[in-house]
């Protein structure tokens, strides 16, 4: 999906401070992702030619570069579509792609690009481990839109969905460097929600803004839905919870003899 690719590396590559203006940019694949079978593609044709490797193209400076690299990785795995990630780029080579060298190992000597390589590690250990990633990939059941209205935050929350509603996952972006702590979020329904994710954990090379405890559901309603969690949102940073419904009130049924 060369349109996503474009799309999704120009918003990237913006400092954050103006990707409230091109929100738009971050939402438009799922206009058309039911369309095809779609491979989202960070393929070697974008780190080739003098256009930069995937972690220069990020803004910022180094730790923020990093940051936002995370989360370009996260968001991508967790979007609807097989992923295609080229070689170097899951340790955040600096260097572009070049077919006449060996790709850069001894990056894995400096500390951000080996915690780089470990977090893909568990990055794509985690969408083997949770079907709601790639169940349902080619169906709309697959996907729910939860917030994609706060662009001035720069924030998107969304399920992933299997035709199992313990199974539910919900994602939380936030594509720029501002926590947000306490912050409301309509959940897809009345349940517990446990942080099983966060790019910005501290073994990742992040600041630590985490959620550690499990969350319960309160009857408040928020961006549309009749319930709601309050989380730290990390800066620059995905946060993926797992999603358990509670199970409804058994009815008493006689006296107890």
């Amino acid at each position: 999906n060369m349109g996503w690719m474009n799309d999704f590396l120009g918003y990237m590559s913006l400092d954050p401070l103006f990707r409230k203006g091109a929100y738009g940019q971050l939402l438009f694949s799922m206009v058309y992702a039911y369309s095809e079978k779609f491979i989202l593609v960070l393929s070697h044709d974008e780190v080739v030619h003098g256009k930069g490797s995937m972690i220069q193209k990020m803004p910022g400076e180094n730790p923020d570069k990093f940051s936002n690299l995370r989360l370009a990785y996260g968001f991508m795995v967790c979007h609807p579509g097989k992923k295609l990630l080229f070689m170097g780029q899951d340790y955040a080579q600096f260097t572009e792609f070049n077919e006449g060298r060996s790709l850069e190992w001894f990056m894995l000597d400096f500390d951000l690009h080996k915690k780089m390589q470990d977090y893909m590690r568990e990055l794509i250990h985690l969408y083997k481990e949770y079907p709601a990633l790639y169940a349902l990939d080619d169906e709309p059941e697959g996907f729910t839109w939860i917030n994609n209205i706060s662009a001035d935050e720069s924030i998107v929350v969304f399920t992933r969905n299997t035709e199992k509603k313990d199974e539910t996952l919900m994602v939380v972006c936030n594509f720029t460097p501002v926590v947000r702590k306490n912050y409301k979020i309509g959940v897809p329904f009345r349940g517990k929600y446990k942080e099983i994710f966060n790019s910005d954990h501290e073994k990742f090379g992040g600041a630590g803004n985490v959620n550690p405890r499990l969350k319960q559901s309160k009857a408040e309603e928020c961006d549309g839905m009749d319930d709601s969690v309050k989380i730290t949102v990390p800066p620059l940073g995905i946060s993926i919870f797992k999603c358990t419904p509670l199970a409804p009130a058994r009815k008493k049924t006689g006296k107890a003899r």
